[in-house]
């Protein structure tokens, strides 16, 4: 059971070992881009192409599913990225358990976008863990992790693809240690939860009040969606694609979200701390530029200002 990108190295290295793979779960089909062309989800594909079965339920709770699932008969359910919780008369159907791979170092980020708040936190290190479900959200016994240092350039698909293939053999590993029933795991300590909610498009927009380094954290962390942004003057939306930490001089006398061109015409924007060098930008409805060509193609001046969308642009 996937449907996100991060679960395609799991589903292929099951192929690569030979597993008998009775069926791929995924969602269903969405309408995507401009023209609202119905598109399969990334693990329809790498199914398809390899003559998988694939079921794509609207909801894996309905009793209709349910019945399809017990006569395929699986020994185990493998779960990546599969954006449904499992009810108990799914989890109760494999003898070895249903077995998820989580892209963090569980308890800590449980929940839906667990790689993204570990950047927008500033986290220096995370990991996978492989864990036994249960009817909770990430409540489950833990089978096995892995820890990794995030990167300093890491990005929210940067950071994902890497944990995407640590966690692929620790998923075999654990079906290996699974002999007719669930493979040993050891239960979490819930008082040390923390908790990885969903990302809203709010969540995005800059705070110029923070300093450098949060603010750049939240590029990194946003990055595949919903993406850092900010407004200019006449409401202009700019999306933050990359961007640096930087000192600036005379950054006291300045409000935070105040730009400052340097001689070499790069965009600096004074933050709560240090300040930002923004070196690639996206303007709304445009292509990706860098801030030396957004300056000249807005004729950007030191003094000119980026806002919230909550607060006053003057």
């Amino acid at each position: 059971m996937g449907t996100s990108e991060f679960a395609i190295p799991s589903l292929e290295q099951l192929i690569a070992e030979n597993f008998d793979i009775v069926g791929v779960v995924t969602q269903p089909d969405k309408p995507s881009g401009r023209g609202k062309r119905l598109t399969p989800p990334p693990v329809k594909i790498i199914a398809a192409a390899h003559n998988l079965p694939v079921y794509q339920p609207e909801k894996v709770r309905h009793r209709e599913f349910i019945r399809v699932l017990k006569n395929l008969r699986p020994m185990a359910i493998v779960v990546a990225a599969f954006g449904q919780l499992l009810p108990k008369s799914v989890l109760a159907i494999p003898p070895c358990g249903c077995i998820n791979s989580h892209p963090s170092l569980l308890p800590k980020y449980r929940g839906a976008a667990p790689i993204q708040w570990a950047l927008i936190n500033g986290e220096t290190e995370t990991g996978v863990t492989i864990m036994l479900l249960d009817e909770g959200a990430d409540t489950g016994g833990i089978i096995l992790q892995r820890r990794v240092k995030i990167d300093p350039q890491d990005t929210a698909a940067t950071l994902s693809n890497r944990l995407a293939r640590l966690a692929a053999p620790l998923l075999i590993q654990a079906l290996e240690n699974a002999s007719g029933v669930p493979p040993p795991h050891s239960p979490q300590d819930h008082a040390e939860a923390t908790q990885a909610p969903r990302l809203t498009k709010e969540i995005g927009q800059i705070d110029w009040q923070k300093s450098a380094a949060e603010i750049c954290n939240l590029v990194r962390g946003t990055a595949v969606w919903p993406s850092a942004y900010t407004y200019l003057g006449d409401n202009l939306r700019l999306k933050v694609i990359d961007c640096a930490a930087v000192d600036c001089t005379n950054s006291s006398d300045n409000p935070p979200g105040t730009i400052q061109i340097t001689p070499e015409k790069e965009l600096i924007v004074i933050a709560g701390h240090r300040a930002v060098r923004l070196d690639c930008v996206q303007p709304a409805n445009k292509q990706k530029i860098s801030g030396y060509d957004f300056i000249n193609g807005r004729r950007l001046k030191t003094g000119d200002r980026f806002f919230r969308r909550d607060q006053p642009s003057e």
